[in-house]
């Protein structure tokens, strides 16, 4: 494989935003979750909720203030690293990103202060609808970036002139043929992904016997939202893949890893693509299953990687192989939302010890699923940034690969350190758990008396402000 700055810019980007898109898609779905906590607290009075919702908006404060310092590496990596990439697409795609700061991040950063620092200094109801507002933003956000996205992979609504793309209809630029369907994939998996945190969090105090109230409300609001989106986004998932198969038939044949088109698919479930000899070695799989799914008729025809010239057809290992991990973790996450739902009706959710170890050890998967995801997109669109309009090779910047072989490597080590010392914090913090944030009367006094332990961290956590 020859490492030119190309091939080089290609794996700092894919560090880059795979490192960013965590916190993003974490965050996401936190706000909404602390915004409903909120709301609860507001039409309940429960105490509890309150200090559920202190607890994670440290978490989010820390995650979110990562996913925004990660976030500002990519747009200078637009202009550093892929200048003919901004030159040709970004009439298009910088007023995306320029609506993203005007709505998204406007809305975030004027009501993130309240909903961060309003506990007890503004009244109840300006800071429940700071939460909300703040949760907004965070989807508005996910909304333009991943138009911006889709986009690159149908685009719609241009017009080429000398080689540089120009809108014509924004409606038709936003609301791209793979918009709906990615937007939709993407918002549910960002939903899960908090959703397994919480609940993994929840099963983790219930296994120490710690916090049993807030533990409990964690595990029956997380598990319930795994129960019902999980196999909402298996059937998301395949409406996605039914548009990608009309818009990208390259990237649906690598990711099946199917050659021959003039025979139906098999489901492969394991194997090992060579690229070199255009075949599966030490292939499993089901018979015209692939087929089934894809066409619905089990000796229905999908276009094989032979039907594309060898320059056009996206790496098939990393889509392959990425494609099964994502799809292994959510057939995970389906078994673990209707186990979970089946143990609450039961009224064995909070003691069955067998589920809630496993249980609380899932909170990556949801992470992971994301990633394998966004490298099957990402990766299957290859040869192209912009499907149909610009090639990867023809996108790079002249520099040398040198130069982007020394920011790699910096950009390696700068975010290891910060990421492992991100996680060690909200570690910490969920160790320490939902204490110190009883809720105040309009005198100051906490409406219920507060433990020695209690007390003593109210006031730890209250001086580090």
């Amino acid at each position: 494989m020859d490492f030119d700055a190309t091939f080089l810019a290609r794996i700092q980007f894919a560090f880059t935003v795979s490192f960013h898109i965590i916190f993003p898609s974490f965050t996401i779905g936190l706000a909404a979750f602390i915004a409903t906590l909120l709301v609860r607290w507001r039409m309940t009075g429960q105490e509890h909720l309150h200090r559920l919702a202190r607890f994670w908006t440290k978490i989010f404060a820390v995650s979110f203030a990562m996913g925004v310092v990660s976030g500002i590496v990519l747009s200078y990596e637009f202009g550093t690293n892929w200048s003919g990439f901004s030159r040709v697409v970004g009439n298009v795609l910088g007023p995306l990103l320029g609506y993203e700061v005007l709505t998204a991040f406007f809305l975030e950063a004027s009501f993130l202060g309240i909903m961060l620092f309003g506990w007890n200094r503004v009244p109840p109801g300006l800071h429940v609808t700071s939460a909300v507002l703040v949760a907004i933003g965070t989807s508005l956000s996910a909304f333009w970036i991943l138009a911006a996205n889709s986009w690159m992979h149908t685009p719609a609504g241009h017009e080429i002139r000398d080689g540089i793309a120009y809108p014509v209809s924004w409606l038709e630029i936003i609301f791209n043929p793979s918009f709906p369907y990615r937007f939709a994939h993407m918002f549910t998996a960002a939903f899960l992904t908090t959703s397994l945190v919480v609940a993994a969090v929840g099963a983790r105090y219930l296994l120490k016997g710690r916090f049993l109230e807030e533990a409990k409300t964690m595990l029956r609001m997380g598990i319930g939202m795994v129960a019902l989106l999980a196999p909402l986004q298996l059937f998301i998932g395949d409406q996605h893949g039914l548009n990608t198969l009309e818009h990208q038939p390259a990237k649906v044949a690598a990711m099946e890893a199917h050659w021959d088109g003039s025979k139906p698919a098999d489901l492969v479930l394991f194997a090992w693509p060579s690229e070199t000899e255009e075949r599966n070695l030490f292939e499993i799989s089901i018979p015209n299953i692939a087929s089934l799914i894809l066409t619905h008729q089990l000796d229905g025809r999908i276009q094989g990687l032979k039907d594309f010239a060898p320059e056009d057809r996206p790496p098939v290992k990393p889509v392959f192989f990425a494609f099964r991990v994502m799809v292994g973790l959510g057939l995970l996450m389906i078994a673990a939302g209707l186990v979970g739902a089946f143990l609450w009706w039961r009224g064995r959710l909070f003691e069955t010890r067998w589920f809630l170890y496993p249980l609380s050890l899932s909170w990556p998967a949801g992470f992971i699923a994301i990633l394998a995801g966004w490298w099957v997109t990402e990766t299957g669109r290859q040869p192209w940034l912009a499907h149909g309009i610009l090639r990867t090779a023809d996108a790079a910047s002249p520099v040398s690969a040198g130069a982007v072989l020394t920011t790699l490597i910096l950009f390696v080590i700068v975010y290891s350190v910060v990421f492992s010392m991100g996680v060690y914090y909200i570690n910490r913090l969920i160790e320490k758990g939902p204490i110190g944030a009883a809720v105040k009367t309009s005198e100051g006094v906490p409406s219920r008396p507060l433990s020695a332990a209690e007390e003593a961290a109210h006031e730890a956590i209250e001086g580090t402000r």
